[in-house]
């Protein structure tokens, strides 16, 4: 079996960053800064322009005013996340091996800090996982990045929620900070929860490229 390819990311030489990780195939990150970027900012401007084309496109005005109406819906979910923490986030579209006639997978990716009380690693992403989250399947690791836990929820809407009565299936990995006062939450979720097994292995291999220090030293 070759090695996996794997592509840098400009990011990697960013000397603001405060973690770096590996990617699996078949996700695409979404871009935080410029979808929920302030009004009138370069960033807003961009994509602005990037968007102007598919509005133009719209085969009427209820096409369009219906595309303004969903992208501002989905920016607003990702404020939501935004606010709870979340520094990345990634859309998964995979074909089902298993089945290959279903439907392709989708799958969210998402990063969030959370501070933490401060406490040895091993005690933080432990405690991560005990009380009233709900977390089942508790996995204990040791990764080069330090001590961290996988486990699993699932959740379901609201009854009176207009979102499809379909559990959602997340899978977390809290990896606790090298300062002892914060956590690295990483989670994938989706309704696939009949996969959850391939799911998990798929957040596990992400978890084993996961360092707090650069991995490139001074090459980058």
């Amino acid at each position: 079996m070759s090695a996996p390819r794997i592509y840098l990311d400009g990011s990697v030489n960013d000397a603001r960053s405060e973690m770096w990780f590996a990617e699996p195939a078949g996700y695409t990150p979404v871009p935080l800064n410029s979808l929920l970027a302030e009004p009138g900012s370069s960033e807003a401007e961009a994509m602005r322009e990037a968007v102007a084309p598919l509005l133009d496109a719209a085969p009427s005005e209820w096409v369009r005013q219906r595309f303004v109406a969903q992208f501002a819906l989905g920016q607003q979910m990702l404020g939501v996340l935004c606010d709870f923490g979340t520094v990345h986030c990634s859309v998964g579209l995979h074909r089902d091996d298993i089945d290959p006639a279903s439907a392709p997978l989708l799958s969210l990716f998402t990063i969030a800090w959370q501070d933490t009380a401060t406490a040895p690693r091993a005690a933080t992403a432990a405690r991560a996982v005990t009380g009233p989250g709900g977390h089942s399947r508790v996995e204990y690791l040791e990764q080069p990045c330090g001590p961290g836990t996988i486990s699993e929820t699932v959740r379901r809407p609201e009854a009176d929620s207009p979102l499809p009565q379909h559990p959602l299936l997340q899978i977390h990995a809290h990896l606790p900070h090298p300062d002892c006062k914060r956590l690295a939450v990483l989670t994938v979720s989706t309704v696939a929860v009949a996969r959850r097994e391939e799911y998990r292995a798929v957040l596990r291999r992400i978890v084993e490229t996961v360092r707090f220090e650069n991995p490139l030293g001074a090459a980058s």
